[in-house]
């Protein structure tokens, strides 16, 4: 095992706060740091996101979705093991963003060796702070099982 694997697990919240539910990876993000884990944001930019597989063994991705779902839904992906739907994830205002950093990581053979995404289903992307209300009540129990379940909590 390299010496990037030997650490907790790193939290990155992906998105936007600036566009409502678009928030909700940085709101979990910032929420999970408040507990002592090893959580960051990150805007989503795919070359970004390719830096920091390079980097970490164990990471754990949480972003908006935008599937059709109801609002609050929540999904869960062990990407190491199949590939993501690059139009869950399309909402980015980047042209390569987590799915297509991810896919290109898998082709490159640079994925992590735990790579878990988390995608929660926005309903208003719009300009705006703030979550609606059952985007933060996932993104709160999210948070509780992450927190409850990951190493490196103080």
């Amino acid at each position: 095992m390299s010496d990037r694997g030997k650490h907790a697990p790193l939290i990155v919240g992906i998105g936007n706060r600036f566009r409502m539910d678009d928030g909700v990876g940085p709101r979990v993000a910032e929420m999970l740091h408040e507990t002592g884990l090893n959580a960051h944001v990150h805007a989503g930019d795919g070359a970004g996101l390719l830096d920091l597989f390079e980097d970490h063994d164990d990471i754990i991705l949480v972003d908006a979705t935008r599937s059709g779902a109801a609002p609050g839904s929540l999904v869960a992906f062990d990407a190491g093991l199949a590939p993501l739907r690059a139009d869950m994830f399309h909402y980015s205002t980047h042209r390569f963003g987590l799915a297509e950093a991810v896919e290109t990581a898998r082709a490159l053979g640079c994925l992590p060796e735990k790579l878990r995404v988390y995608g929660i289903e926005g309903k208003d992307f719009g300009a705006g702070v703030g979550l609606t209300a059952r985007v933060e009540h996932t993104a709160l129990a999210l948070v509780a099982d992450l927190a409850a379940d990951l190493p490196g909590n103080k």
